[in-house]
Order: C-alpha cells, then sequence, then structure tokens
C-alpha cells in the first residue's frame, strides 16, 4: 500500500510543468495536517519546490537529472491561481520585440495584484504590482508595445515606433492609435509618437 507522500507524487507528476500546487487540493488523500506533512517530506526528498508560502511546485525529471520547472510556467499558473494578470516588463517586451540587445538576466515580471517574490529553485522571480494603465490591453501585442515603449523612453520612442510600422505597418498603425488616444495621452512621448506617424495617417489606419 502506498504511502500518502508516494499518492501525492503520484498526482503531481501527471500535471504541467510549473502548476502551482497547495496543501487543500489534496484534503481528499487525508487530513491537512498528514497531507502538510507530506509535502514537507516532498520537499526534503526534492521533488517539490516552496515557492511561497502555501505554493508549491513539482520538481521536472529528465533525463539529465531532477530540475525546477521554468519560471515562466510557474508565473503563467500562479496568474490563473490567483486570477491576476502577470506580463513580462517593459524591458523583456522591448527585447522580444527587438527594440534593444539588452537581455534581462533577473526573472521579473509585472501584475495586477500585489508585489510578490517566489523562489524557484535557485531563481529568485520578482512580481511587482503595476498602474492600471501599464496594464489595461493585458497580455497582448499592444500591451507588450506600450511597456516596452514606457521603459525605452521619449528619446527612442521614434525609432521603436518607426521599427513597429517597417515590420507590421497594419496591425501597429491600430497600436498607434491605442498608444496615443488612450494609454500615453498627456505624456511627452505622445508627441514624440505622432512625429513618426502624423495624425491623419493614424486615423487612416483606425478607420481601416
Amino acid at each position: 500500500m502506498k504511502t500518502l507522500p508516494e499518492k501525492i507524487l503520484d498526482i503531481i507528476q501527471q500535471l504541467p510543468e510549473g502548476e502551482i500546487l497547495t496543501p487543500g487540493r489534496f484534503l481528499h488523500q487525508g487530513n491537512r495536517h498528514a497531507v502538510q506533512r507530506g509535502f514537507s517530506r516532498l520537499v526534503e526528498g526534492g521533488m517539490l519546490f516552496r515557492v511561497a508560502r502555501g505554493f508549491y511546485v513539482a520538481a521536472v525529471e529528465t533525463r539529465f537529472g531532477v530540475r525546477a520547472p521554468a519560471p515562466e510556467t510557474v508565473v503563467r499558473s500562479l496568474a490563473n491561481v490567483r486570477g491576476e494578470l502577470i506580463v513580462a516588463t517593459g524591458a523583456s517586451a522591448a527585447n522580444k520585440w527587438g527594440l534593444t540587445t539588452q537581455v534581462p538576466i533577473r526573472y521579473v515580471f509585472l501584475t495586477t495584484g500585489r508585489s510578490r517574490e517566489l523562489q524557484v529553485g535557485k531563481s529568485t522571480v520578482s512580481i511587482r504590482h503595476a498602474p492600471q494603465w501599464l496594464m489595461a490591453l493585458g497580455a497582448t501585442g499592444a500591451g507588450d508595445a506600450i511597456r516596452a515603449l514606457v521603459w525605452l523612453g521619449e528619446a527612442s520612442a521614434g525609432d521603436a515606433v518607426s521599427n513597429f510600422m517597417s515590420c507590421y505597418p497594419r496591425a501597429n498603425g491600430v497600436l498607434l492609435c491605442q498608444l496615443t488616444a488612450r494609454y500615453l495621452s498627456g505624456w511627452r512621448m505622445q508627441s514624440a509618437l505622432s512625429r513618426v506617424a502624423p495624425a491623419p495617417t493614424l486615423s487612416s489606419w483606425a478607420s481601416g
């Protein structure tokens, strides 16, 4: 007959990489104290990682041994569990769009929820609260572009927008309308954007 830790392990090994686990999900296997003790034993055995208080993730077994899950997968799962929006920072978005050659060396994300830190194996993941206007378009290309432009600053806005337009003229024409009309109005970057894409052009893109 299998022990409680073995039963828990059988279940978590069937789950996607990085899925957030809580003892409460396993109360059908035993009382809370027993389940918590089972989790502790799995952590001691290297089969679970405690990423934050009350939150755990399963180790990933590979042919080279056991490793922690990729931090990005843990963050996505946490967003689902908490019902929060969690997205890449402007620096990461700018790198993805090819607007900077700087590669972020730390795991940092933005959220609509409270700031927190996760410890995923040896990696520390910082999740920082961001203002609503910076998160309004969510985990979309337009949302990433807003965060990238804010991170780059006014001095680099013109070159960044030119890059958008040369690669994705129609999609980013609409994007520029969203940026100038809704989210960056009142900010000095708006003038930098409008110098690259004048208002009549923006209007024609928006109506097309």
